[in-house]
């Protein structure tokens, strides 16, 4: 079990299926974005137990979608969302290939992405690309990347990266779409 906002308690997965995204990690990416939340549309990747999408609802995004590969994952991720979810909030979760499901997003996009893979997965380059190439991405929107402090992100030329910040085995590379002059 994991507790989030408002001292709710979510399931997650038994074993080491999935990695929670840390209860301080998570404090520090919802504090950054905690006056975009409300009325937003998330997009939560490599979603695991479905924490992260959870508190998004919990401070008020307006519809959240998750992309995980397992279905036992999924289920929860389900169960999770319902249970914190408003009448007037709507969620999906997505089962499959993070990149395949990217591709089938075309002509929707977020406000807020969160990008969690396994760090020696090898998603990163590949699921970049993909947000940028179809604009999944809003304009005025921002991506965060959970990866190892000793891993460079190699961002496709659409991307940017506007802050950065380490919580010991964790970084977080907070990305915008790049202006173009």
């Amino acid at each position: 079990m994991v507790r989030i906002y408002g001292n709710r308690q979510i399931k997650t997965l038994p074993g080491l299926q999935t990695r929670p995204t840390t209860a301080r990690v998570r404090e520090a990416l919802f504090n950054r974005w905690q006056h975009h939340l409300q009325g937003c549309h998330w997009l939560d990747l490599c979603a695991g137990s479905g924490s992260m999408g959870a508190e998004a609802l919990c401070r008020e995004a307006a519809v959240v979608y998750g992309i995980e590969q397992t279905g036992e994952a999924c289920r929860i991720i389900r169960q999770n969302w319902q249970s914190v979810a408003k009448p007037t909030q709507t969620f999906q979760v997505l089962r499959g290939d993070v990149i395949k499901r990217l591709m089938k997003l075309t002509g929707q996009s977020f406000d807020l992405i969160y990008f969690d893979p396994p760090y020696d997965g090898g998603l990163y380059e590949g699921v970049l690309a993909a947000i940028a190439t179809h604009h999944i991405l809003k304009p005025t929107g921002e991506l965060a990347v959970e990866h190892h402090p000793k891993k460079t992100l190699s961002l496709p030329a659409k991307l940017t990266t506007c802050h950065t910040r380490t919580y010991g085995n964790t970084k977080l590379t907070f990305v915008q779409a790049a202006t173009t002059l």
